[in-house]
């Protein structure tokens, strides 16, 4: 990924923040086709754009027919940082989203994938059941609508930003760098 790529190249550190899309969402989903209804060719050609993306980066990605509320997902991964997992937590829910379409906003798919990152599944159940990092989720959100971010991925870098999928190119600008900065002639 473009973000591993620049921690390894130029020792950059990330904060993840999360953000509410779709937040009212329920809990057993939606079919696209209901939440974007009369632009679904819109959609397909978004949903393309994306594959393109991930195909780019060697990431996995199927063709969803549904979306999830995340809000429970997001509070577990505010968890699991907390536990040096985040990124495991991140890149398993990341897989199950949009590689297996698995409803994230259930507990039992959420243990499952804690499980998977290493991560003490009765720990996980307590996030969870008592909504411990609601508040956490809750700032993070309210600072995606103070620095009015409307899109995911959006990468922040002091007072410059960039959204959505973007070559690599537009991430070294992004962190004031040209692509010899870092040895390479292009």
């Amino acid at each position: 990924m473009r973000t591993d790529r620049l921690q390894r190249e130029f020792g950059v550190s990330l904060r993840w923040s999360v953000f509410p899309l779709h937040p009212d969402i329920p809990d057993e989903g939606m079919p696209l086709s209901v939440l974007f209804a009369g632009r679904e060719a819109s959609v397909r050609e978004s949903q393309s754009r994306l594959m393109q993306s991930a195909r780019a980066e060697g990431l996995p990605m199927g063709a969803r027919t549904h979306t999830y509320n995340s809000r429970l997902a997001q509070e577990l991964g505010k968890w699991a940082e907390r536990q040096g997992a985040g990124d495991l937590f991140r890149r398993a829910v990341y897989r199950a989203y949009f590689v297996e379409g698995a409803n994230i906003a259930r507990a039992d798919v959420l243990m499952g994938l804690a499980r998977e990152a290493g991560l003490p599944e009765d720990g996980a159940l307590a996030v969870v059941k008592g909504r411990t990092f609601a508040a956490s989720v809750d700032a993070d959100w309210q600072r995606a609508e103070a620095l009015e971010v409307s899109a995911v991925p959006t990468h922040l870098c002091g007072r410059r930003r960039l959204a959505g999928f973007a070559p690599f190119e537009d991430f070294l600008r992004l962190i004031g760098k040209s692509p010899i900065d870092n040895g390479n002639e292009g």
